[in-house]
């Protein structure tokens, strides 16, 4: 280490950070589980570290956040270095190719466009040039490029939106939710008549509607279903120190008097928002 003056820097920025990804996997000296890693193991870790930063600013845990994007910054330096070895590309040439991609796609910052455009017809033009784009790599479907490993309610987000630009949508809300109701009824009749594997399938179509009903709300049905989460542990959390007040845990309890409980969580809270 005594050798190694930019490992031993705390200044030492992005520098810094690719040499001790390089030397994790140095194959003689470095780490044996960094070594034994490839793509497709580390894509889960990735993934994971996305939604830990999405989590820290849900949270607005600002002094958790710089963590969490060092975590994620660390999966794009590890799958960079990955590549490297194999003679792909190298990290500065990921850098190289997103600065590239961002002054293409902001003429009006970077060109000679004009910056006085709302931001729909920003929007518009950022379609634009992303389609030509995937035309550039032989993607000419209206639905090629949606990422196949994107949360499944966030890629039918992305794959409605896709079949809306082309006019393949519902004009009106009222037939999404029309739909709906349609697809809860045949779930419910699939539960008795059909197997397991069609269940799944009425299950999913229905999803798939929700997730087109948050479009037209202009909802992101991912970070929707998180504060749902989020609601709902707080409020069993209650429950929970309700019951500890009665000296019972949740086991010693039963469904009705847990039931009774959350009512009045939900009312505490709401008198608390009056």
């Amino acid at each position: 280490m005594a050798e190694d003056p930019l490992i031993l820097n705390p200044n030492g920025g992005m520098p810094r950070l690719i040499e001790i990804m390089r030397r994790l996997r140095d194959p003689e000296n470095g780490c044996p589980w960094d070594i034994e890693q490839d793509f497709s193991t580390i894509a889960p870790y990735t993934i994971e570290e996305a939604y830990e930063v999405a989590d820290a600013i849900e949270r607005e845990a600002w002094d958790e956040l710089k963590g969490e994007l060092g975590d994620l910054l660390f999966q794009s330096v590890f799958h960079a270095q990955m590549a490297s070895e194999r003679g792909l590309f190298t990290f500065d040439e990921v850098a190289d190719t997103m600065s590239d991609k961002m002054v293409a796609r902001h003429p009006h910052v970077f060109g000679d466009e004009s910056r006085e455009k709302s931001a729909e017809q920003q929007t518009r033009d950022w379609e634009t040039v992303k389609a030509a784009e995937r035309a550039g790599k032989a993607q000419t479907g209206t639905l090629d490029g949606v990422a196949l490993g994107l949360p499944a309610l966030l890629r039918a987000v992305k794959l409605q939106t896709r079949a809306a630009r082309v006019g393949f949508d519902w004009p009106d809300i009222s037939q999404v939710v029309d739909k709906i109701v349609e697809e809860a009824g045949e779930l419910a009749e699939a539960r008795d008549k059909l197997s397991q594997t069609e269940i799944e399938e009425e299950f999913g179509d229905m999803l798939f509607v929700i997730a087109n009903l948050a479009r037209h709300l202009n909802i992101e049905p991912e970070a929707a279903l998180r504060a749902t989460n989020a609601k709902f542990v707080r409020r069993f959390e209650a429950v929970e120190t309700k019951l500890a007040a009665l000296g019972k845990r949740p086991e010693d309890s039963d469904l009705a008097e847990m039931d009774a409980l959350w009512d009045a969580v939900k009312a505490d809270e709401k008198s608390r928002q009056e």
